[in-house]
């Protein structure tokens, strides 16, 4: 007969030690699934990461601004030998018209001289190598020819240096397209740090950047309160209060004003306004006038730093004006906060 025994009930030390080993699962199952989720960035450190990536960004646009502007002149040179071409092929139209009109004479008159009828008929290059068939024309005739000659190897010349220009042209659009992807990759790059950071994080970000730029604007005031000191030269007082109009104005990779500027479009702007032309980037801007050490600097004189990525205006006591990065704007600012000088470049002399 079977036995109808109650199943033993647990021990209480077996229930406890059960109890445990559960828990310990729990929380190394926990603990697996926070290692596997990587440490959400800290502030200061998206921060560094964003200014890294705008750095990155104004390099890519500087490069970009020069290949621009190797297009533009490029557009211009073809232009002109687009021009010229054409002003050349109507002017070897005429010339051969001036033969065709001889020739027609000659046939009225009887037959046409054999010496113009074999250059009617073949290459004038060809043919004027002829010495002995040129005796045969006269003076007039064989000046014709001989301006036909030089017309034409003008117009070769001019339509090789069209066509290679054209491949440089077609060489610096790809350059350009290469150079915008590459800011606006590091532009998006950095919107999508600053995206990860929460609403407070933000606005705490947003908060730092308007005191440094309220703390920066008053320590210029009262450092160049105290100095005082003489511009460089008219064109460089008026191009740095010029661009003291536009403080505020944000900054824009790529524009040239006169509400939004990246670096070198802030400073060429300036100088526009005191009818000193500039060139587009920092690194042709460095060309347009004298180079010269820190301890010359004037306010008006363009300063450049890092690698010639960043130009600004020198403003006085160790302060410049400049467009400094994107999500910025257009500020003083203390040397000391701007990286590596490179040089300053006084414009007009």
């Amino acid at each position: 007969m079977a036995s109808h025994r109650r199943p033993k009930q647990p021990s209480r030390m077996r229930v406890t030690v059960l109890t445990a080993t559960a828990a310990a699962a729990v929380a190394l199952t926990a603990q697996g699934g926070a290692q596997a989720a990587p440490a959400k960035p800290k502030i200061d450190e998206v921060k560094s990461k964003v200014d890294a990536l705008h750095h990155e960004a104004e390099e890519a646009t500087e490069q970009y601004n020069l290949a621009d502007e190797r297009r533009g002149k490029l557009q211009q040179e073809i232009g002109q030998l687009q021009d010229k071409v054409a002003r050349g092929q109507q002017e070897l139209n005429t010339l051969r018209d001036q033969i065709g009109s001889v020739a027609s004479a000659q046939y009225r008159s009887g037959g046409i001289d054999p010496a113009l009828q074999l250059f009617l008929s073949a290459d004038p290059d060809t043919y004027l190598e002829k010495a002995s068939a040129i005796d045969q024309l006269s003076a007039q005739q064989a000046d014709v020819l001989t301006s036909i000659q030089a017309k034409q190897r003008t117009l070769a010349q001019q339509r090789t240096e069209a066509t290679t220009k054209l491949a440089d042209l077609e060489d610096v659009r790809k350059t350009l397209g290469e150079k915008k992807k590459k800011f606006q990759t590091k532009l998006a790059e950095a919107q999508k740090l600053l995206n990860s950071l929460t609403a407070a994080e933000k606005a705490r970000l947003a908060e730092e950047e308007r005191a440094k730029e309220q703390r920066a604007s008053r320590d210029a005031g009262e450092r160049m309160n105290l100095g005082n000191e003489v511009p460089a030269n008219g064109y460089g007082a008026a191009a740095l209060a010029a661009a003291a109009t536009q403080i505020g104005d944000p900054y824009v990779s790529g524009a040239e004003g006169p509400n939004a500027y990246d670096c070198s479009g802030l400073t060429q702007w300036a100088y526009g306004q005191a009818n000193v032309q500039l060139t587009r980037t920092t690194y042709t801007q460095q060309n347009d006038g004298v180079k010269i050490g820190r301890s010359q600097l004037k306010p008006g004189d363009l300063v450049f730093f890092n690698s010639l990525s960043h130009v600004g205006l020198y403003a006085g006591n160790n302060t410049i004006l400049h467009a400094p990065k994107p999500g910025a704007s257009v500020r003083y600012e203390s040397m000391d906060y701007m990286g590596t000088f490179q040089f300053g470049v006084r414009i007009g002399g």
